[in-house]
């Protein structure tokens, strides 16, 4: 594996340097991210959940094993096949002082629910059809038809508890850069793009964090986000560029922590209403004309799986759908088919996001290239890729993945059901099937109505499945942090030795 001459000395250096005070301070942590943080408003999120998990609560939560267990609610239960019914936990503040009751509960869903705040992440729980307070403490919630994945859509965005009367008086613009939760830890300072800095909530009600101050600091650039983790200035890094796993992997100090199939699921997001991507042949053609496997051994360098379906494998409803054989003389074929003997031109958009995203994106032109179609690439940096939903494309790179739920549903209803904030697609057929999908109380007869939606999937392309990341992480040896299947980080449960 080949890596610079320079960066090589520097990992030298670095490698006998003393630990930076990040490393020492058992009750500090760092951890340096690829992209930015612009907003912290967790029912409007365009970004990933990181930050917003450390500061709110949710009714529902995940163990280390992922496992739904207790969070702000102590209990719940079906009480028809269309009403679920939670007890919320007594004692429990916001860090304002307000109280987290089911007026706060009820306030949290519907804000995201009305239609005129244009959530992008409605999609979640876009079965709600009611949320009533039954008692200070109890909170009712009906669905439009039976949905048995209620509790774990309560256990992660857009389903946090946030307080109505701070919200109310401050507005929705102030709250996302000056939010105030229940979690266990506060917000302390924030520089948008560039870092925030949270503190321990010791009234927190599972009690104080060991860690007390925690800071994200941004650093888009793959090597100096390395660097930080080697000479001590950062205690964690995300997205640690596989390039440079062996540099990590080399220092006495620090280690890898590599979740195979933990990582978003890549794909190319294609505008079905724009010509010629309305033409099922041209988007066979284009997902034959992609040689996946090259893709994940040279330049992801195996930190990656092939996958034919963006359902991921810890995901209920997972099927194995083979991605299609890479063809290019098939794929030509199709292009002329289709009326484009010549091929044609489009434009492809990417960002700085995911692992080795320029490299991946310009493979890709190339491999388009190869069966006559030719390809303008545009890369956006993240802050202004995420901004825009959904993507004008016409065909764009984005990752995906169902960590809210581990479930089929939130893989693919969000990104392939026409009509969703973030999905390009227009297949009626596809989109029975995931509402026939969202009304199946039964597990199995559930599973095989998924199993048709990946299916047909397959068969019409409303998106280009590409392959799934490992989460690829790089942390200092005396950090107790092994990364976990639904991509959080809980600073709450990470310790220093």
């Amino acid at each position: 594996m080949k890596v610079s001459a320079a960066f090589a000395l520097t990992v030298a250096l670095v490698a006998t340097a003393p630990a930076a005070w990040s490393q020492e301070a058992k009750d500090q942590l760092v951890i340096a991210r690829a992209a930015g943080t612009t907003a912290m408003d967790p029912g409007f999120l365009r970004e990933s959940a990181t930050i917003v998990d450390n500061i709110f609560d949710t009714m529902v939560e995940r163990d280390s094993q992922m496992k739904l267990e207790p969070g702000l609610a102590l209990s719940w239960k079906s009480i028809n096949p269309t009403t679920w019914e939670f007890k919320l936990r007594p004692g429990v503040k916001f860090t304002d002082g307000e109280p987290v009751n089911a007026e706060a509960v009820k306030f949290s869903l519907d804000r995201v629910l009305n239609p005129d705040n244009h959530a992008p992440t409605i999609s979640y729980i876009r079965t709600i059809s009611k949320v009533e307070v039954v008692d200070p403490m109890t909170v009712r919630i009906t669905t439009s038809g039976p949905d048995p994945l209620l509790p774990t859509r309560m256990s992660r965005y857009p389903a946090y508890i946030v307080p109505p009367k701070y919200l109310k008086e401050h507005g929705r613009d102030y709250f996302a850069s000056h939010p105030v939760g229940s979690g266990p830890y506060e917000l302390e300072k924030f520089v948008p793009g560039q870092s925030v800095e949270l503190k321990a909530n010791d009234d927190y009600w599972r009690g104080a964090p060991s860690i007390k101050t925690v800071t994200f600091k941004t650093i888009p650039d793959a090597t100096a986000r390395t660097t930080a983790l080697l000479n001590g200035e950062a205690d964690i890094i995300e997205d640690l560029p596989v390039n440079l796993v062996p540099m990590v992997q080399a220092s006495p100090n620090d280690q890898v922590v590599d979740v195979k199939n933990g990582g978003l699921t890549i794909y190319l997001g294609l505008v079905m209403s724009q010509k010629p991507l309305d033409n099922l042949k041209v988007r066979q053609a284009l997902n034959m004309a992609i040689d996946r496997k090259t893709i994940v051994n040279d330049i992801l360098h195996g930190m990656a799986t092939v996958s034919g379906t963006q359902v991921g494998k810890f995901d209920f409803g997972y099927t194995d759908i083979p991605a299609p054989k890479y063809d290019p003389a098939a794929a030509k074929k199709l292009l002329a088919e289709a009326g484009y003997p010549n091929g044609f031109t489009i434009t492809l958009e990417s960002t700085h996001r995911y692992l080795n995203d320029d490299a991946v994106a310009t493979a890709i032109a190339q491999m388009f290239g190869d069966i006559g179609v030719k390809v303008k690439q545009k890369v956006l940096d993240w802050s202004v890729y995420l901004q825009e939903v959904p993507r004008k494309g016409p065909i764009f790179m984005l990752g995906w993945g169902s960590t809210q739920t581990l479930d089929a549903d939130a893989a693919i209803y969000p990104i392939m059901h026409s009509g969703e904030p973030y999905s390009t697609a227009s297949i009626p057929e596809l989109d029975k099937l995931l509402d026939k999908s969202r009304k199946i109380v039964d597990p199995s007869k559930r599973a095989e109505v998924l199993k048709q939606v990946q299916e047909l999937a397959a068969k019409d392309v409303p998106l280009i499945t590409l392959y799934q990341q490992d989460a690829v992480y790089g942390k200092a040896k005396d950090v107790v942090f092994s990364g976990r299947a639904d991509a959080r980080i809980p600073v709450y449960t990470i310790k220093k030795q």
